[in-house]
């Protein structure tokens, strides 16, 4: 039922993949548009940094995984989620996430960390801006109920 049960670090291992699932799959539903952005962005982070770490241990297998999860993440997640009619920021959002996307692609064949690394210097600004965004829209939520 949970896979190999042989060993007591494989059980405690799926229990706690099983676990943070669950946690996460929580937190998505229960989650508001700004945090789902926000969740992207921390699944983009993480997996660019597994990838990393991937091409320095030497880890082709998770490399792949881990650029591949990247790129659809800022895709199918992050680009397909703009509201190009809301203006010309979201174009720019829409180029510089076709950009990363490239620029990953290029990493994974070429098993290229640089490249890795440029693409979260480039996007960490946008991502401490919407981080920045839902912050001050935390706090002034409450300011509102009161008014």
């Amino acid at each position: 039922m949970y896979g190999n049960t042989s060993s007591p670090f494989a059980a405690r291992a799926q229990r706690a993949t099983m676990y943070s699932k669950v946690g996460l799959e929580t937190d998505v539903h229960s989650a508001s548009p700004h945090r789902l952005v926000a969740l992207l962005f921390d699944g983009v982070f993480e997996a660019m940094s597994q990838a990393r770490g991937a091409i320095q241990s030497g880890n082709t297998e998770v490399k792949n995984r881990a650029l591949g999860r990247a790129v659809r993440i800022l895709d199918e997640g992050l680009k397909a989620g703009l509201n190009l009619e809301a203006g010309p920021l979201a174009a720019d959002l829409r180029e510089l996430y076709a950009y990363l996307c490239m620029r990953l692609t290029h990493a994974n064949l070429h098993h290229d960390a640089g490249a890795i690394e440029e693409c979260q210097r480039i996007l960490s600004p946008v991502r401490e801006a919407w981080m920045a965004i839902g912050d001050s829209s935390d706090v002034q939520q409450p300011q509102q109920r009161a008014a």
